[in-house]
């Protein structure tokens, strides 16, 4: 999603999990936009797992999801706004994965296992997170021990702007935070398609859960 000039949306579980509960683990990446794309027309990309490409090396040890960004000849199905990698790794074996020259990275365990990463093969353990200015080399990526090990590989090129925050939005300077706190109140956000649906949805799975409590 790109939020771009506002829009107003709701994060919301399957279908399924409203109706049956459950557990879901899930990653929330925030992304800066260049000020230059700051007000262009919100959009939505919605692209299930199957649509989502995954690389596979030539010895079958490392597979990534390539979620945005290209890994060697897969390239991913979602389009953004400046380039940008978002990769889910997970490797028996070693990898050298390549940037375009210029980019950071940063690399997240969100596994059991540790993983070596970079010429220093520095260890990153469950729960901690790698930062690698890549001087347009590769970034060297090795399962620590025996089992899987499974990392979210995220890499951009540093926009070099000023930032002002406040809450979800994210501007250049105070007064822009200001018009988008503005826009907000008076209605001018955008929606995305389905929101209301969602919503009702949601009602009428909570409701049919409160029933079965008190039954």
């Amino acid at each position: 999603m790109s939020a771009a000039s506002g829009i107003i949306h709701s994060e919301m579980p399957t279908e399924k999990m409203l109706k049956e509960g459950g557990v879901m683990h899930s990653f929330q990446i925030w992304v800066n936009l260049p000020a230059k794309y700051k007000m262009t027309a919100p959009r939505y990309q919605d692209v299930p797992p199957e649509n989502i490409p995954t690389f596979t090396s030539s010895d079958e040890k490392t597979r990534i999801k390539v979620i945005a960004g290209k890994v060697e000849d897969v390239t991913a199905n979602i389009d953004t706004r400046t380039q940008i990698f978002f990769l889910d790794l997970r490797t028996t074996g070693r990898y050298a994965l390549d940037l375009p020259s210029g980019m950071d990275a940063m690399v997240y365990n969100f596994h059991t296992e540790p993983i070596l990463v970079g010429n220093e093969k520095a260890e990153v353990k469950e729960g901690q997170m790698a930062v690698i200015k890549t001087d347009g080399q590769p970034i060297d990526f090795e399962a620590a021990g025996s089992e899987e090990a499974r990392v979210l590989v995220l890499a951009g090129t540093p926009i070099g702007e000023e930032v002002a925050q406040y809450g979800p939005f994210v501007m250049n300077t105070d007064e822009e935070l200001y018009q988008a706190l503005a826009d907000m109140e008076t209605g001018r956000f955008g929606s995305i398609p389905g929101r209301m649906e969602r919503m009702q949805l949601t009602d009428s799975a909570n409701a049919t859960r409160a029933k079965a409590s008190k039954e």
